[in-house]
């Protein structure tokens, strides 16, 4: 009997081993069957799109952007917290890539975060605007850290940067963060990661776990950019390159991160953006238009959302003559514009230069006194003008559904001010040249490059950086870029 009950215990035993691993190959086909992730899916188009895949338009423009953005870095090279950043990235000497304006390199991810707050400084870099806008060309600086470290050539350093604006870019179609509390830096995470990872060569399933690494432990408030801003506004963005630089290199080494990071229980989707579509054979490449060919570029050192109040407020202040005679000023913009730059009580009273440049009523009333916004408007004198802060006092913000819907194609405000006679002025400036569909040409690249760097560089010396940026898909090695972009105290 014993022997039976052992006979048939093995037989059971051997029935259920058998039951399992059918239960685990049913399961392994289901896994084998499952759709790939949004990671796998944005790895796969990075690691298969190449250098061919740009056309004419769209090298022109990667290489204009490329040109604003450096232009907006040497501006602010002086600037206190952009030399604090570049001394900590610095205090780590002899690595690979280049601090811009230096003849000192340091780690990547380091390098990518000193030149980072530099082009962001001045919030003068260019600006996209999906259902969440933000800055694709902070991701630039990750772009130029890893060409330079991996000795990479023009062609490259253009791909990678047209890639980072895409990934960037089709993130904020995809879905708003602001409203639900996060910073737009969230995207530039993935963006980052993958531009590193072309330049670096790694294939498709190293792409997704850098994005995995990117996402899963640098999620950015949107505290950043409400009440009082502080330096952080300006960096946050730069950290996020940083951060995703260096998730390249750990995915580069084999480390791996949590997926489905978008999808998962516990994902992106589930705790900060909401589940969205994301068609990646739609993407610039693959038949669908380079995003980048769809970025503004800013004429006034300003938050995008209020750019078009500056010629409007200009106008009006042009047309009144003696500001004295106004009453009050309501400035009608768009949701976004309101709650990021006219709603709180700190953007009537700013002390620091990034609440002021995120200030609505600051803005207006700045320009209403100059008629002009320049990087010299957020100087500690200009903020705490009494005039500016009398003029302000006058101001109303409100948002409007009419000029909400015609984002994001415009961004557009309206400036209206009442006399002490009862009559009004009002001006309504819709878009500007570097918006959606007014494209700014060559020669208003150069332009506006020359008036950010004129105080360091002598023409010639500007002529000679422009010729080189201009013909960069001829140059092999990038060495001379970073000899020509050395600041001289």
């Amino acid at each position: 009997m014993t022997r039976l009950i052992d006979r048939r215990s093995a037989i059971g035993a051997i029935a259920g081993t058998a039951a399992m691993l059918s239960r685990a190959a049913t399961a392994a086909e289901g896994a084998a069957a499952a759709p790939p992730t949004i990671a796998e899916r944005l790895g796969a188009y990075v690691a298969g799109t190449g250098f061919d895949a740009l056309d004419a338009a769209t090298l022109e423009t990667a290489k204009a952007h490329l040109i604003d953005a450096i232009g907006c870095g040497i501006a602010a090279f002086g600037e206190t917290p952009v030399r604090a950043c570049r001394e900590v990235a610095l205090a780590l000497p002899g690595g690979p890539a280049t601090v811009i304006g230096t003849t000192q390199r340091t780690s990547p991810d380091l390098a990518a975060f000193a030149n980072g707050v530099a082009v962001r400084y001045y919030d003068f870099n260019d600006v996209y605007v999906g259902r969440e806008p933000g800055h694709p060309s902070d991701n630039i600086t990750a772009c130029l850290a890893i060409a330079e470290a991996e000795a990479r050539g023009g062609r490259d350093l253009l791909l990678s940067t047209v890639l980072a604006y895409e990934i960037a870019c089709r993130l904020m179609d995809a879905a708003e963060l602001t409203r639900r509390g996060w910073d737009h830096p969230i995207y530039s995470l993935p963006a980052s990661a993958l531009a590193a990872g072309k330049l670096m060569a790694m294939p498709p399933g190293q792409l997704a776990q850098a994005v995995n690494l990117a996402i899963s432990g640098h999620l950015a408030l949107n505290q950043t950019r409400v009440q009082v801003l502080s330096d952080w506004k300006g960096i946050a963005d730069a950290n996020a390159a940083r951060n995703g630089v260096f998730a390249a290199l750990l995915a580069r080494r084999g480390v791996t991160g949590p997926s489905s990071i978008f999808e998962g229980n516990a994902g992106l989707f589930k705790q900060v953006s909401g589940p969205f579509e994301l068609d990646v054979d739609a993407f610039g490449g693959r038949g669908g238009r380079f995003r980048i060919n769809d970025c503004g570029v800013k004429l006034y050192p300003a938050q995008g959302g209020t750019l078009t109040a500056i010629p409007a407020a200009a106008k009006v202040a042009a047309e009144v003559g003696d500001l004295g005679r106004i009453q009050a000023i309501e400035v009608a913009t768009v949701n976004f514009t309101y709650m990021s730059a006219g709603k709180d009580p700190e953007k009537w009273k700013p002390e620091t230069k990034e609440t002021a440049d995120h200030s609505l009523p600051y803005v207006v009333a700045r320009a209403m006194l100059d008629r002009d916004i320049t990087n010299d408007s957020y100087t500690p004198a200009a903020i705490r003008d009494p005039a500016v802060r009398a003029l302000m006092a006058k101001i109303t913000v409100k948002p409007d559904e009419a000029l909400t819907a015609m984002t994001p194609k415009a961004l557009p405000n309206r400036v209206t001010a009442t006399l002490t006679d009862g009559r009004t002025v009002s001006h309504q400036v819709d878009a500007l040249p570097g918006f959606i569909g007014m494209p700014m040409q060559r020669s208003d690249f150069e332009q506006k490059f020359k008036r950010n760097v004129a105080r360091v560089w002598s023409e010639a010396h500007q002529r000679e950086v422009l010729d080189y940026l201009w013909a960069l898909e001829r140059q092999d090695k990038l060495d001379r870029l970073f000899e020509l972009l050395v600041v001289k105290s």
